[in-house]
């Protein structure tokens, strides 16, 4: 290996080490093998590792841009991942993506199976949370509902043999809805950001070549660096571009479509074929606001609609919008 990465904990055989981050799945800049975790530095992707043995927690953090998270409406997050290990350690990876983020969680979700994917505070939440919902849960449900609160639990768990495919469902909506939502005029705003990174980047390679000096040009290199990569980042690319988003969000839902195809009667269409969304459906039959899918679809449906800006949710609410709202937006709930 070029940059042997650096162990964090316990040390893995050299050998063995080689092997594990070759053919490890890269997610962004970290990486999951089969005996470690390979996480990055300031500078360099998977420039750390910690074996699975040593690790108790693997979640994510998000970082709310100005504003933050008040508990009311979405705002902008800068994603990072946080490994917890050796009975008190912490390592933090910042992301560009927050969707790379999960879908290493995802990852290490079916491959990984005694990594706690929660901090202990959204643990002790969670556990708060249940107890919450279970209180409002309705006595003597009729024989109906408890058929249809059956049907959605065994529908979610076949979801849950591929959660990559909801996954990837969630991700490209949210895209989409970006994409759609988006103002033309922020590409030229972009391209011309670049641009004076560019320009900048030229004037400090002709003043270091023609005077010399070091302040002036370090200046001139980082305003470069800080433009090219501020506009680039919004510029089409072969991966960013509407053709490309709109045909991730349809491969998508047709690659959901196929894999509810085998399910006898699923009760929601590809474009919602999501477990959060049969769990909001639960959740409606168990409040007694609904006694069959089709109606608890409908509940689903009006909640979303009714949150916006003004309303305000808990963290595990906003997590659980922010992964399924997307696609009703998209369909106009429909």
């Amino acid at each position: 290996m070029i940059f042997k990465p650096y162990p964090l904990s316990a040390a893995l055989p050299t050998a063995e080490l080689e092997e594990d981050k070759k053919n490890c799945q890269k997610f962004g800049p970290c990486g999951v093998g089969k005996k470690a975790i390979y996480l990055n530095s300031f500078l360099l992707d998977r420039r750390y590792y910690i074996p699975f043995a040593s690790v108790q927690r693997v979640y994510k953090r998000l970082a709310m841009s100005k504003g933050g998270f008040t508990g009311k409406g979405l705002f902008a997050t800068l994603p990072y991942l946080v490994v917890e290990y050796d009975n008190g350690k912490e390592k933090q990876c910042n992301f560009k993506y927050e969707e790379q983020v999960d879908q290493l969680l995802t990852t290490l979700e079916k491959e990984h199976l005694g990594i706690k994917l929660v901090s202990a505070a959204a643990e002790k939440r969670l556990a708060e949370r249940k107890r919450a919902l279970a209180a409002r849960k309705k006595p003597n449900l009729s024989p109906q509902a408890q058929k249809s609160i059956q049907a959605l639990r065994n529908a979610a768990d076949y979801l849950e043999k591929k959660p990559e495919l909801a996954l990837e469902l969630s991700q490209s909506a949210r895209q989409k809805r970006a994409q759609l939502r988006s103002n033309p005029s922020y590409r030229w705003v972009a391209l011309a950001i670049t641009l004076l990174g560019m320009a900048a980047l030229i004037y400090g390679i002709y003043l270091f070549t023609h005077h010399g000096g070091f302040a002036i040009h370090f200046t001139l290199f980082g305003l470069a660096a800080i433009f090219m990569f501020s506009g680039a980042s919004v510029l089409p690319t072969a991966r960013n571009n509407r053709k490309a988003i709109m045909n991730r969000a349809l491969q998508a839902q047709k690659a959901m479509e196929g894999y509810i195809s085998f399910y006898q009667d699923f009760p929601l269409p590809a474009c919602y074929a999501h477990p959060t969304v049969l769990k909001r459906m639960q959740r409606a039959i168990e409040e007694g606001r609904a006694i069959c899918p089709t109606e608890a679809l409908e509940i689903v449906k009006e909640d979303l609609k009714a949150l916006n800006s003004s309303v305000e949710v808990d963290q595990e609410e906003y997590d659980e919008v922010v992964s399924i709202k997307a696609m009703f937006l998209n369909e106009d709930y429909q």
